[in-house]
C-alpha cells in the first residue's frame, strides 16, 4: 500500500542517508516513476526531503530529521519484540544495549501498539539451545564479535577434530552465526567456518582487513549447510516404516498394501545408522544395505539372548 511505502522510504533514507530513485525502486520493488510520485507526496506533506542531481546525487532528508515510529502496524510491533533474543545478546556483551533499545522503541510506540508489544513479550520466549545439551562455553565470543564489527584480524589457537588437533590460525572474521545454541564465526581467507567455543586462545591485533564487498553471510551459511548435508550423508538405506512412523530424511517413499512405508533414507555411515534405526525398535525394518541389516540383526540377537537369561 502507498502509506506503507511512504514510511519505508522515510526509514530507508534515515538509515542510509542518501539513495537514488533507482535504488529506492529496487528496494521497494516498484517502478522509478512510482518513487518520483511518492517523493512528491512526501514533499507535499511537509517532509524535508531533497534531491541532488549528478553522479553522486540522490534523495536525502534534512540533517537531524527523524520520524517517530507511528508507521508500525500491530503485527510489526509484535514481531519486533518477538525477535528480541536476550540470551544471545548477553553472550555478545549487548544485553544492556538490547534492553535499552527495546525500552526506547516501546516508549516511542503509540499506546495501542505498546500493549501489543507487551503482550507478545509476555507470551513468547526464545530459547535457542536444544534439549539434553550442555551450554557451550565460549569465553572469547565478545572479542570475536568486536573483531567482526571492526574488521580486525584475530590470531587464535583453535582445536579441530583432525590431527594435529590444536593449530594456530589467522582469522579475518566476516560474521557470526548462532545455530542451535552454538556460535560459529565465518572467517577468511576462504572463507571457512569455525566453532567459537573451540577457540583455546585468542590475541587481537590492530591489523585491519577488507571484508569482500560481495560477501553475503546468509547466502554463505545456506550454501555451507547444503554442502555439510551432502558431505555428511554419503550413503543410503532402504527401509520399511510402520504405519504412522515418519523419518525426517526419508525420500522416494511409497505406501505398500499392508500400510507400511517403503522409503530411501540418506545415512552418514553404517555405524551411525545402526543406532538411529535401532531406536525405532519394531517400527522399522532395514532392507538394504546388507551390512547394515546384518549388523542390526546381530545386535537384536545379542539383546534377545541377554534378556532370555
Amino acid at each position: 500500500m502507498k502509506a506503507g511505502r511512504l514510511v519505508s522510504i522515510l526509514l530507508l533514507l534515515q538509515t542510509r542517508a542518501r539513495m537514488t530513485a533507482a535504488q529506492l525502486a529496487e528496494e521497494l520493488e516498484v517502478s522509478v516513476r512510482t518513487v518520483y510520485r511518492d517523493v512528491e507526496a512526501l514533499g507535499a506533506a511537509g517532509v524535508p526531503l531533497y534531491g541532488d542531481a549528478g553522479h553522486a546525487g540522490g534523495y536525502r532528508l534534512l540533517d537531524g530529521y527523524r520520524t517517530r515510529l507511528t508507521g508500525l502496524t500491530a503485527d510489526e510491533a509484535e514481531a519486533l519484540f518477538l525477535a528480541g533474543a536476550p540470551g544471545p545478546a548477553a553472550e555478545l556483551g549487548l544485553g544492556s544495549v538490547l534492553a535499552a533499545a527495546q525500552l526506547k522503541v516501546r516508549a516511542a510506540l503509540p499506546p495501542e501498539l505498546r500493549a501489543h508489544a507487551d503482550r507478545i513479550s509476555g507470551r513468547f520466549h526464545l530459547d535457542a539451545p536444544g534439549w539434553y545439551a550442555d551450554a557451550e562455553e565460549a569465553p572469547y565470543l565478545p572479542a570475536v564479535a568486536d573483531a567482526v564489527w571492526n574488521s580486525r584480524v584475530l590470531n587464535v589457537l583453535y582445536r579441530r577434530w583432525a590431527e594435529p588437533t590444536d593449530v594456530e590460525r589467522r582469522l579475518e572474521p566476516y560474521g557470526l552465526v548462532l545455530k542451535a545454541g552454538r556460535w560459529y564465526v565465518v572467517a577468511g581467507p576462504g572463507p571457512h567456518t569455525f566453532r567459537v567455543d573451540q577457540i583455546l586462545r585468542l590475541a587481537s591485533s590492530d591489523e585491519e582487513f577488507a571484508r569482500p564487498d560481495d560477501f553475503d553471510l546468509a547466502a554463505y551459511w545456506a550454501a555451507y549447510q547444503r554442502d555439510f548435508h551432502d558431505r555428511l550423508y554419503r550413503g543410503e538405506a532402504l527401509v520399511r516404516l510402520a504405519p504412522g512412523v515418519r523419518f525426517p530424511r526419508a525420500v522416494d517413499s511409497r505406501t505398500e498394501d499392508d500400510g507400511w512405508t517403503l522409503a530411501t533414507v540418506p545415512i552418514e555411515s553404517v555405524e551411525h545408522a545402526h543406532g538411529e534405526f535401532l531406536r525405532l525398535g519394531t517400527d522399522a525394518e532395514v532392507l538394504e544395505p546388507a551390512e547394515l541389516r546384518d549388523r542390526i540383526a546381530a545386535t537384536v540377537g545379542e539383546l534377545a539372548a541377554r534378556y532370555a537369561r
